[in-house]
């Protein structure tokens, strides 16, 4: 059997692959590694935030968390699309970019990718920082917050393999937990009562719609960095359910039982807001129970962290690479990037935690507005035009088939952006249609639209893709031969 055939159970202790193309003979693992991944990172208290964020400003319990049910379908339907890249590409998700905005016009996305998971990981900081100091006890919230960053270093500097062995730690523990504290809920608390009590209004609704939305298209920048290993023959249907069905139920389950705390603390002075981890833990009756759920706090968030920081640091190499042309970089290499990271995050969490509530629902909403068109473009040209065919080595060469910038795909993802300015609902600016829609934010649907509209008809006349898929040299993978079973020779 070939050494392309020829499939590895397992990587390396440290993985050696950062943005280079992952050869079809250390390909490995089942689409079910993709499920269990993504409800793990879904089970944990940012998304809970999130939940509680819809009934905070302002929507019913009971609508609240139907609109967040429909923006994690939604939004997971792009999030697992993207993943669905992977195993046929074997490439992080942002190196695919290029295919669409050519080698140097994608480091443009890249730039706002990498202020996300910066982002992402400074307002998760916070939370398990809270988290950690619950359990040990620190006497500044800031060491929590560090001690939180030095878990995230260790597990995203060994990289893949051990990310997914947290992502099945993290799904275990976190039905456990979480199962324990909506039980909790339901026995110490009237929730009934805080259902339909504050009926239906459309702007609300809406609300929670964008926020759940918001937080599964976030997921696609990186989404495919977790599916690349499978082997390139795994069906693309089975990696978009695994990942579509993990992300969506372990989000819903979170940011359901958000809206219900949230529900439930209000009326008793904001107890949420002023503590979200102190309510968690006071929820689960205090003692060794709530530092148990703690503990699940902080599994959960090193996962989401984990992600985070392995993502930014191949973001940050994928576009110091347009430039240098250098494909493969030392472990080593991932250690200092993953540190440095990490420290930025850190410094931010510590500077941010005051108004962290406000701060991340502004974030996530404007995070929408940039990562739309940039989804758009990248699905639209993945499944409609190329139609699952691209030239892997053009993707590293600004000579090639693809480019140094690609201008109407430049031009396309500004106007995608643009196009949502009057539509927005945020603290810094409202737009001139919002007041129109009683307040509602529909930015983000009408850039997802719009820029697919436009994108197609100009990439079916600019776009260039290749007739079959292009992979390096000596890495097109071949199909296994048929077994046969020996035939005994009759002896004379």
């Amino acid at each position: 059997m070939s050494r392309i055939q020829t499939v590895r159970k397992s990587g390396p202790v440290i993985e050696r692959r950062s943005i280079d193309f992952v050869p079809h003979g250390e390909r490995h693992g089942k689409p079910f590694g993709q499920f269990t991944l993504w409800f793990g990172a879904n089970m944990q208290i940012t998304a809970i935030v999130t939940g509680a964020l819809a009934v905070i400003f302002g929507a019913d319990a009971f609508w609240g968390i139907i609109g967040l049910f429909i923006g994690n379908i939604l939004g997971g339907t792009v999030m697992a699309l993207h993943a669905a890249q992977g195993p046929k590409l074997g490439l992080p998700q942002m190196i695919s970019s290029r295919a669409q905005f050519g080698v140097f016009g994608a480091v443009v996305p890249l730039v706002l990718v990498i202020i996300m998971y910066l982002g992402f990981a400074a307002t998760g900081a916070v939370l398990a920082g809270q988290a950690v100091g619950q359990i040990i006890p620190t006497g500044h919230p800031a060491v929590g917050v560090i001690i939180f960053g030095a878990l995230t270093v260790l597990v995203a500097t060994l990289g893949y393999k051990y990310i997914h062995a947290l992502g099945r730690i993290s799904t275990v523990v976190g039905i456990l937990g979480f199962t324990y504290l909506a039980v909790q809920l339901f026995l110490k608390h009237d929730v009934g009562a805080v259902l339909g009590t504050g009926g239906f209004a459309f702007p609300t609704f809406l609300l929670a719609i964008s926020l759940s939305a918001g937080w599964q298209l976030t997921y696609g920048p990186y989404v495919a960095d977790y599916s690349r290993y499978l082997p390139a023959n795994t069906p693309a249907g089975k990696t978009f359910l695994s990942c579509f069905a993990g992300s969506v139920l372990g989000a819903q389950w979170s940011m359901t039982l958000g809206a219900l705390f949230a529900a439930i603390a209000m009326p008793k002075g904001h107890e949420f807001l002023d503590g979200q981890v102190a309510f968690v833990g006071e929820l689960s009756g205090g003692g060794a129970i709530a530092i148990l759920l703690y503990l699940v706090i902080v599994v959960g968030k090193l996962t989401v962290n984990t992600l985070n920081a392995y993502g930014g640091y191949m973001t940050i190499l994928t576009s110091v690479s347009a430039f240098t042309r250098q494909l493969r970089f030392a472990p080593w290499v991932r250690f200092a990037y993953v540190i440095g990271f990490i420290a930025v995050s850190v410094i931010i969490a510590i500077a941010a935690s005051t108004d962290f509530i406000s701060n991340f629902k502004n974030f996530v909403l404007l995070l929408l507005m940039v990562f739309i068109p940039w989804s758009s473009i990248n699905l639209v040209d993945f499944w409609l035009v190329s139609k699952e065919k691209v030239d892997v080595p053009a993707l590293y060469d600004p000579k090639g088939r693809y480019g140094a910038w690609n201008v109407p795909a430049l031009l396309t993802y500004a106007l995608g952006v643009a196009i949502q300015i009057p539509f927005l609902a945020q603290t810094m600016y409202t737009g001139p249609i919002t007041p129109l829609l009683g307040g509602a934010d529909i930015s983000w649907l009408v850039g997802l639209v719009v820029t697919a509209a436009v994108y197609y008809p100009v990439a079916r006349r600019f776009q260039r893709p290749p007739a079959e898929m292009v992979y390096p040299a000596e890495e097109t993978p071949v199909a296994a031969p048929p077994v046969v079973e020996p035939v005994e020779t009759p002896t004379v």
